[in-house]
C-alpha cells in the first residue's frame, strides 16, 4: 500500500482552517446529538448551502465530524438524565443511568468516551486499509453492477430500517418516484412536471433534505418531544478505576468489532449496532442479571459500537458510492454539491478530498475525548432551551439557507410543501431515511439499468453474466431472506429495550424522550 497519499491527507488535515473546521463538526455534533429531537441527518442537510463557499474538503470534513460527534452527545443525556439524545444511545440509558443514582456517572461517561475513542479510532485504521481496497476492485463494475448494488442498497435500509416493513417500502418507492422528476436523461422529454419550468431541472436534493429532515422533524417534534425538567446527577470522578476498566476491556473490543462489521451494511448503522452489542455483552457475561442495574459493559459495548459504526458506514459511500443510512444519504449530496462524485475514482480524482476526511478522524476523535467530559454541564444546560425559541430559529436559518441556493421563492414553497410531506410520513409512521436513500440513488439506478438493458440487448439474464453481477445476484437474493429475520430479531431485542428505558424505575428513574432513527 502506497502511504503517500495517506501521509498527503494528514497535511490536508493539519492545515489550520480545516483543524477549526473538525473541531467545529465535532462540538456540533455533541451538541446535537444532546438535544432530543434535532439529529445530525437535520443538521447535515440544514448546513448544506453553508458548505458551497467551503472547500471540498473542509466542508465534508465539518459535516462528517457532526455526524460521529453527535453519537457521544446522545450519552451524556442517557447516563445523566435517562434521556436519550440519538436514537443510538438508547441502549446506553439502561445500565448508565442506573450507574449514575450510583454515583458512578463519571466512570460511565469516562468508559463511554474511552469506548467511543477506541472503536471509532479502531475503525478508521480499518477503514484505512480496506477502502482502496475495495474502491480498486469497485473499478471493475459496470451499469449492471451499480444497478444491483443501488437495488441492495435501498432493499436492506428499506427493510431493517424502524417501523413497518410495507411503510419502509413505501417510502422507498416514493423516493424512487420522486427521482424521476424532470427531464429524462437520455431523451430529454419532461417527466411529472406538470408543464412548470421550474421543475424540469428536477428537485434538487438540497430541499429535500431540508423540506423532510429540517422543516419535517422540526414540525414533528415540536408535536411529541417531551419537555421534562430533570435534576441533573452528578457525575463526579470521570476516569474509570482501573476495576472497572478490567471489567469493560473486552466489551470495548467486541463491540468495535460488531460496529464495524454493521456499519458497512447498508441499513446497519450505529442503533443497530450498539443494539447488538448490548446483547453480545449481556450473552457473554456470567452474570447476565446484572444488565440493567448499572452494569459498566452495558455501557462500554454499545458505545464502542456506535462509533464504529459511524465510521466504517463511510466505506460503501466513499468507495462505492452507495450510502449505508440516511446521514450518509445527506453527506452523499454534500458531495455532489461540491462537484466530486463518491465512487471508487474519488480515491484517484480527489485524493486530497478523501484522505483528508478519513485522517480528519483521527483528529475528530482526539477532540471529542478532551471535549468530552468539560462540556457535559453546558451541553445538559442547554436542555432546558424551550423548543418553542429552538424551532423558529431553525426553521428561519433553513429557509434562508433554500432560498440562497438558487435565489428562488418556488424552492421556499417546495422545502415547506416536503416539510409537510416529511411530518405527515413521521405521523402516520413512515420513517424518511428510506425515502430520501432511495431519492439519491433513483439516477444511478436508473441510468445504470437503462444502460445495462441496452447493452444487454433487453436480455436480463446478462446480470448473471459476469462474475461480480452474477455474485451481487446473489447477495440480493440472500438479502431477500435473511433480512427478514435480521428484522425480526432486531425488532425484539428494540422493543425490550425501548420497554426497559422509558418504564420509570420504582427509585425515581425518567421518562425518556422521543429519538431519531435516521442516523
Amino acid at each position: 500500500m502506497d502511504l503517500t497519499p495517506v501521509l498527503s491527507g494528514f497535511a490536508v488535515v493539519f492545515e489550520p482552517q480545516n483543524l477549526l473546521y473538525c473541531l467545529l463538526g465535532v462540538t456540533l455534533g455533541m451538541l446535537v446529538g444532546v438535544l432530543p429531537g434535532l439529529g445530525p441527518a437535520a443538521t447535515i442537510a440544514i448546513l448544506l448551502p453553508i458548505t458551497y463557499g467551503i472547500e471540498p474538503a473542509a466542508a465534508v470534513i465539518l459535516l462528517a465530524g457532526i455526524f460521529y460527534g453527535a453519537q457521544y452527545g446522545g450519552t451524556i443525556t442517557s447516563v445523566l438524565l435517562r434521556l436519550p439524545g440519538e436514537a443510538s444511545t438508547v441502549v446506553s440509558a439502561l445500565d448508565g443511568y442506573q450507574m449514575a443514582r450510583k454515583g458512578r456517572a463519571g466512570s460511565a461517561l469516562g468508559i463511554a468516551a474511552i469506548g467511543s475513542f477506541i472503536g471509532g479510532t479502531a475503525s478508521i485504521i480499518l477503514l484505512t486499509l480496506i477502502a482502496p481496497l475495495v474502491a480498486d476492485f469497485a473499478l471493475q463494475f459496470g451499469p449492471a453492477e451499480y444497478t444491483l448494488l443501488a437495488l441492495i442498497g435501498i432493499f436492506m435500509v428499506a427493510t431493517l430500517s424502524s417501523g413497518s416493513l410495507v411503510k419502509s417500502v413505501a417510502a422507498a418507492g416514493v423516493g424512487l418516484l420522486l427521482a424521476t422528476v424532470g427531464l429524462d436523461p437520455m431523451v430529454g422529454t419532461p417527466r411529472f412536471t406538470f408543464g412548470s419550468d421550474q421543475l424540469a431541472d428536477g428537485i434538487d436534493f438540497v430541499i429535500v433534505a431540508m423540506g423532510l429532515f429540517g422543516v419535517g422533524e422540526i414540525l414533528y417534534n415540536l408535536e411529541h418531544r417531551l419537555r421534562p425538567q430533570p435534576a441533573v446527577l452528578s457525575f463526579g470522578r470521570a476516569i474509570p478505576t482501573r476495576l472497572e476498566w478490567l471489567q469493560s476491556r473486552l466489551a470495548v473490543l467486541r463491540g468495535s468489532v460488531v460496529g464495524f462489521v454493521l456499519g458497512v451494511l447498508p441499513g446497519g448503522g450505529a442503533t443497530m449496532s450498539s443494539l447488538v452489542a448490548y446483547a453480545v455483552e449481556k450473552r457473554a457475561a456470567k452474570d447476565p442479571s446484572r444488565f440493567g442495574k448499572g452494569a459498566i459493559e452495558g455501557v462500554a459495548g454499545p458505545e464502542s459500537a456506535n462509533n464504529a459504526a459511524a465510521t466504517s458506514s463511510f466505506i460503501p459511500l466513499l468507495t462505492l458510492g452507495v450510502p449505508a443510512n440516511a446521514t450518509m444519504a445527506v453527506l452523499f449530496g454534500a458531495l455532489l454539491l461540491q462537484g466530486i462524485p463518491p465512487g471508487p475514482q474519488l480515491i484517484v480524482d480527489h485524493p486530497d478530498v478523501f484522505w483528508g476526511v478519513v485522517n480528519s478522524m483521527y483528529v475528530g476523535n482526539i477532540f471529542l475525548l478532551l471535549l468530552s467530559i468539560p462540556l457535559i454541564g453546558v451541553f445538559v444546560r442547554l436542555l432546558r432551551v424551550r423548543a418553542a425559541i429552538l424551532a423558529p430559529l431553525t426553521v428561519l436559518i433553513t429557509m434562508v439557507g433554500v432560498y440562497s441556493i438558487r435565489n428562488n421563492v418556488f424552492d421556499m414553497f417546495l422545502v415547506v410543501a416536503l416539510g409537510l410531506l416529511g411530518y405527515g410520513m413521521k405521523k402516520l409512521g413512515f420513517e424518511p431515511g428510506p425515502f430520501v436513500l432511495a431519492f439519491v440513488l433513483g439516477e444511478l439506478l436508473e441510468s445504470s439499468f437503462r444502460r445495462s438493458m441496452r447493452l444487454f440487448e433487453g436480455d436480463f439474464t446478462g446480470f448473471v453474466q459476469r462474475p461480480v453481477s452474477a455474485s451481487l445476484v446473489a447477495l440480493l437474493v440472500l438479502t431477500v431472506v435473511v433480512v427478514p429475520a435480521l428484522r425480526a430479531i432486531r425488532g425484539r431485542q428494540a422493543a425490550q429495550v425501548e420497554h426497559d428505558v422509558a418504564t420509570p424505575s420504582p427509585d425515581g428513574g425518567l421518562a425518556v424522550a422521543s429519538t431519531r432513527s435516521e442516523e
